[in-house]
């Protein structure tokens, strides 16, 4: 077989050697790429992590931190986040100098008996173990930059010793089993227990709830309050902007009385005009009716001028 490169562009290769499984009884050498990390919106993580390309569909971060602590030792790998995990990772990194806060606000809610956005009436998995798309992309996180450069130190002196790291070494036992227990567990728990999954509807309910009482108080508070410029903010009823039940009833017994109002004066007003109207109407017929009487009696006349009886 010949010799793998150590790189390509600006990545370094890393073969990792897959054992043979009864599927696939053959040894193979799977390539891992791996390079900075150096995403376009940078985060406080971006100078203690690596971007690896080509991730195998089975990894786990149970895999990972076996195959840097191969490379450079016990305790320097943290964590990775895969592909579909990206968003949770910007977040996280996001707010990576204010973690202290986080976690004591974090602890606060617990006691609170209040739940993270994250775990808010979440169903029960019906998959113990995620798989990735062939030729995915992860971004692993070491404890400092010192680790990131020793990382890729040890890619280098991997292809002269020609010792690969093998994948899943020392990993069976923490990682749920793929092939079909996979599938024997997948069916076990797409039939969850009644009381887990009441549970999880409680629980989001709950927090439905909470939020929307604060939304009704917030709004509340912005009722006739001018803001910085002097606008005050309109709120309408509903879940926006909830009125009380005194002052809702008020408005509507107002709103009666006006149309009420409305409707009587404007009756008033109808009537008045559909005399007058009947009055000329009756005014034209009379005039019609006489200016018809008149032509027969000029045509009586007429006629009685013309007859002469023999």
């Amino acid at each position: 077989m010949s010799k793998l490169p150590s790189s390509f562009g600006e990545y370094a290769i890393l073969p990792i050697s897959i054992p043979p499984v009864p599927s696939f009884p053959v040894k193979a050498t799977h390539c891992l790429y791996i390079k900075h990390h150096e995403p376009k919106i940078p985060t406080p993580s971006d100078a203690r992590s690596l971007f690896l390309v080509n991730v195998p569909i089975d990894s786990t971060e149970a895999h990972f931190r076996a195959i840097f602590t191969s490379l450079i030792g016990a305790g320097r790998f943290e964590s990775i986040i895969f592909e579909n995990e990206k968003r949770t990772f910007t977040l996280t990194a996001v707010v990576d100098s204010s973690a202290k806060r986080d976690k004591n606000l974090k602890r606060k809610r617990e006691r609170e008996g209040k739940t993270t956005d994250s775990n808010i009436g979440q169903l029960p998995k019906v998959w113990d173990r995620d798989l990735h798309r062939s030729g995915s992309t992860a971004v692993a996180v070491m404890v400092d930059q010192k680790s990131v450069e020793a990382a890729l130190k040890a890619i280098r002196k991997v292809h002269k010793s020609g010792a690969y790291p093998v994948w899943g070494a020392g990993v069976e036992e923490k990682v749920p089993k793929l092939g079909s227990q996979r599938y024997l567990t997948h069916h076990t728990l797409r039939c969850p227990d009644k009381a887990v999954l009441q549970a999880s509807v409680d629980v989001f309910m709950t927090e439905f709830n909470r939020r929307e009482e604060e939304a009704a108080r917030a709004a509340k508070r912005l009722r006739n309050v001018p803001d910085e410029d002097g606008f005050v903010t309109v709120t309408r009823g509903g879940r926006t902007g909830p009125a009380r039940r005194e002052e809702a009833e008020e408005a509507r017994r107002k709103e009666l009385e006006k149309e009420e109002q409305k409707r009587k004066t404007m009756g008033d007003f109808y009537r008045f005009q559909g005399r007058e109207r009947r009055k000329e109407e009756q005014g034209e017929l009379v005039r019609r009716f006489e200016e018809d009487r008149k032509r027969v009696e000029n045509m009586r006349e007429e006629r009685k001028g013309r007859f002469r009886p023999e």
